[in-house]
């Protein structure tokens, strides 16, 4: 019914402008005319997550900047990017989303963003149909075995494909011991700090399938835990303590992460500590705070190449062009150095996904049908990445990951071996399940 209304909301709206305003730009469908595109999200740009969303969505506005005016835009059209700060509140996100599609007549939604919101609307954009390109978050009910013409393409991985990837590299990596190249303990236990929100609780699940095919059920131990609440946090990773775990797996996005590891470095469980992707970020530690274990963290973007100018890959360093061009390289007033922002990454990568679909569309009639159509036909090759692939109605995001380690980076002019910032620095390039599990 919600399908039949907007449509017929958008014919209103095609007979009204045709008749009413002489020299308009012919609307084609919903958020394309001869000469523009418009795209939009709702973001948290204000409050705990605008470390993350004002990055992302500054990768995003980069990206179309460079098709626009590097490129002409995209078969004569040129994108425009709506936003809107919903303070990663669920609510806000629902009305905006709803204001998006509605008022602002979008195309497509492009990097839709955080769990909340997501999570929301996921019902609401299959009833309508319009094209969702790009999910900043990962949790489960993204995930269609196979669902053709679905209009939800998420391209991070899923959450719970993450839980296995943690759980497969904290089982069977050899990152233990005084050396730092043992494998885990036979018996050792594991502690799990999980959320109970759907980003921590989609991980959890992952996390229990691994540890279940793995043969190792017993040997986890849980405990649910509230950013908020730092007394019943304490808690829990005291508890972690009394059981002897020698390793602990966060379940969680940043500021939860933060806020767990501050009080494991505090209470001094300091076992080697694994987590989501999510937190593959200088601001999801605190630089002030020197951590005494190790920290690692699942990748789906890697940038390295040894032979590359500098150690980085050609792929990175055009991502670092596109951000130097639209100023956020730290030489523009009022903006910030995005170039080495592994959440900038991510809003560029969602730009480039979603621009492929209308390349690929082309000069043919541009429609949410024909989009769609346009990016199921072959796997897309991820900038600093693997690929995505929605061929044959697949809806599983990326599925391999590289692993990381929170590095100290040292020197400054006073002390050349005083610690002046943390790094997350690649150790295991991006590998598949079944590779992790064969070690």
């Amino acid at each position: 019914m919600k399908k039949i209304m907007l449509v017929m909301l958008v014919v209103t709206a095609l007979f009204g402008i045709a008749s009413c305003v002489e020299g308009e730009d012919k609307i084609i469908v919903q958020g394309v005319t001869d000469t523009e595109i418009v795209v939009g999200n709702t973001a948290a740009t204000s409050g705990a997550f605008a470390v993350v969303g004002v990055p992302f969505n500054a990768g995003i506005e980069a990206y179309f900047r460079q098709i626009n005016e590097d490129e002409g835009g995209i078969a004569g059209r040129t994108l425009r990017f709506v936003t809107y700060d919903d303070g990663f509140d669920q609510a806000t996100g629902i009305s905006y989303t709803k204001k998006l599609v509605e008022e602002d007549q979008v195309f497509a939604l492009v990097g839709h963003f955080g769990t909340p919101t997501v999570s929301g609307t996921l019902e609401y954009i299959e009833d309508i149909g319009v094209p969702m390109v790009y999910a900043a978050t990962g949790i489960n009910a993204l995930y269609f075995q196979e669902s053709p013409a679905n209009p939800i393409m998420a391209v991070q991985p899923i959450y719970k494909t993450d839980g296995r990837v943690m759980t497969a590299r904290a089982l069977f990596e050899s990152l233990y011991g005084e050396t730092g190249d043992q494998p885990l303990a036979e018996d050792a236990k594991i502690g799990v700090l999980h959320t109970t929100t759907d980003d921590g609780m989609s991980i959890k699940e992952g996390i229990e399938v691994e540890a279940e095919l793995a043969g190792k059920t017993a040997d986890f131990i849980y405990k649910s835990f509230s950013a908020e609440d730092t007394a019943a946090l304490t808690a829990a990773v005291i508890d972690l303590q009394a059981e002897g775990v020698e390793a602990v797996i966060v379940a969680a996005n940043q500021a939860p992460f933060k806020a767990a590891i501050g009080i494991m470095n505090t209470q001094g469980l300091h076992v080697p500590t694994f987590t989501s992707y999510v937190s593959a970020n200088a601001n999801a530690v605190e630089a002030t705070t020197n951590y005494q274990f190790d920290l690692y963290a699942n990748a789906w973007i890697d940038i390295v190449d040894p032979e590359g100018l500098s150690g980085f890959s050609d792929a990175y360093w055009a991502f670092a062009a596109t951000m130097t061009a639209a100023g956020y390289d730290g030489n523009t007033e009022g903006k910030s150095n995005y170039t080495a922002d592994a959440y900038a990454m991510a809003g560029y990568i969602a730009a480039s996904i979603f621009v492929e679909g209308l390349k690929r569309v082309g000069e043919d009639e541009l429609t949410w049908e024909s989009y769609i159509a346009a990016m199921e036909s072959e796997a897309i090759s991820v900038p600093m990445g693997g690929f995505v692939d929605f061929s044959g109605g697949k809806r599983w995001g990326i599925a391999s990951m590289a692993l990381l380690k929170l590095s100290p980076v040292f020197g400054n002019d006073e002390d050349p071996e005083e610690r002046t910032a943390w790094n997350w620095a690649k150790v295991r390039d991006i590998e598949g399940i079944e590779e992790i599990e064969a070690k």
